[in-house]
């Protein structure tokens, strides 16, 4: 061989015993224990070195192709199977796709590939110090949830807002997508858990106004002895689930690491299946992708006591997820709520009186209660139109805008207000009233 010989550390070692075992200054016993192998391995390895020196150590499948080597044709068309469908996505991902149809390759075999070819670029990661807290123990003793916002369906698309929960024990996940990180949207991911797995012991959220509020607290609270919730907590407060707030993103590690899975991977599945809609991407959340991630990442719990309680039977879910408000009854048997006026009828029973206090509920579809003592309470909707054709005609006008009709009723009240007489106290001074009053 020609040139230079390239050899290990570990082949250079070998060479400079068998050197001195050749002068006779060492003995194979001695070679043994200095190179820590077996007698029959260092007798073949110092035949080799006798009759071919330093050649004879170098390993023999140095330089030649390894025996489980890929054929070229099935390399190339691994790699424009790639660039055709899977380009930008991560060799492990990508792993994954090309093996369900029926391309089987290694993900560390095909990031070589990409490399190479530079399809792919490695990622070197920072390391942050970040103190250790020991997972739960229980499957449900404490449930993460937090909203991505993210351009989920492309970067020529507007972004959306993935609300996440995540239990803490075992990883398991559950997710809902809406177009902002609101009321509505974290009661309708808390529901569907519940659905699924039972009530939680505990949320881990942020400080959001969604989950807590730092308004203080009204007369009828402070005389109940209650601290002020938000809508959200008000529902949790009625399942016995506690609110716990975390005041860094890296609090709630879990969870934000179960953000970057999903703005990889959920982008990429709605990227390969055409969907565009946020319609569309919880149909798929809830049919398939979060059982596939939940299979490939959730682990078992140290302890397999589940720590999830059943929803109680003596409330249903629209009760516990919906807004709520109180509201005072009209002389007329009236309720304004939400800009809207709804009629009490009186074949109620219980009926309330006026300036009696009511419930309203408005459920997450929209539907409006009106409870009472307990009791939902039967109620009309007054139209807007007949609102107005009322008004006009105590003014005598057939067709007019409502504005202007609010503008001249008003007006009208003014004028058809009684007034004091001319001889009337409030139209004297402050002083001659007061003069009369020590005479």
């Amino acid at each position: 061989m020609e040139g230079h010989l390239v050899m290990s550390a570990k082949e250079r070692k070998r060479m400079l015993v068998f050197e001195r075992v050749k002068e006779k200054q060492l003995n194979m016993a001695d070679a043994v224990k200095r190179l820590e192998l077996s007698y029959r391995q260092v007798l073949r390895s110092y035949k080799r070195y006798v009759e071919d020196g330093a050649e004879g150590l170098v390993h023999r499948s140095r330089g030649r192709p390894s025996n489980r080597t890929k054929p070229r044709e099935f390399r190339q068309k691994i790699l424009d199977r790639y660039c055709e469908r899977y380009k930008d996505f991560g060799p492990t991902l990508a792993q994954e796709k090309l093996e369900k149809e029926g391309l089987k390759i290694d993900h560390e075999t095909l990031r070589r590939w990409l490399i190479s070819e530079g399809l792919w670029e490695k990622r070197r990661k920072r390391r942050k110090h970040r103190k250790w807290r020991e997972r739960k123990s229980h499957f449900g003793e404490l449930v993460q949830l937090d909203g991505s916002h993210h351009q989920w369906f492309g970067k020529d698309r507007e972004s959306a807002c993935l609300m996440n929960m995540v239990d803490d024990a075992t990883g398991k996940t559950l997710s809902f997508m809406a177009e902002e990180e609101t009321t509505e949207a974290a009661m309708r991911i808390l529901r569907r858990w519940i659905e699924l797995h039972g009530v939680p012991k505990a949320l881990y959220a942020d400080r959001k106004n969604v989950y807590i509020t730092d308004r203080e607290p009204t007369l009828e609270e402070e005389l109940r002895g209650e601290e002020p919730l938000t809508v959200f907590g008000k529902a949790c407060n009625k399942l016995g689930i506690e609110i716990i707030t975390a005041f860094s993103p890296q609090a709630k590690g879990r969870v934000e690491r179960n953000h970057g899975v999903y703005q990889d991977r959920f982008v990429k599945e709605l990227f390969l299946e055409g969907i565009t809609t946020i319609a569309g991407a919880n149909k798929l959340l809830w049919s398939s992708f979060a059982r596939s991630l939940n299979a490939k990442f959730a682990v078992s719990a140290r302890d397999p006591q589940d720590f999830h309680r059943p929803f109680p039977k003596d409330i249903s879910p629209d009760e516990v997820f919906c807004f709520e408000e109180t509201r005072v009854l009209q002389n007329d048997w009236t309720i304004r709520f939400q800009n809207e006026l709804f009629q009490v009828p009186r074949n109620n029973r219980p009926l309330p009186k006026p300036r009696d206090k009511v419930l309203i509920r408005k459920l997450l579809d929209g539907t409006i209660e009106i409870v009472y003592r307990g009791k939902r309470l039967d109620f009309e909707r007054i139209d807007r139109a007949d609102i107005v054709r009322t008004l006009a005609a105590r003014l005598g006008k057939a067709k007019v805008e409502p504005i202007k009709l609010v503008i001249a009723i008003k007006r009208s009240a003014k004028v058809a207000r009684k007034r004091p007489s001319l001889g009337h106290p409030w139209r004297r001074g402050y002083k001659p009233r007061l003069a009369s009053v020590k005479g």
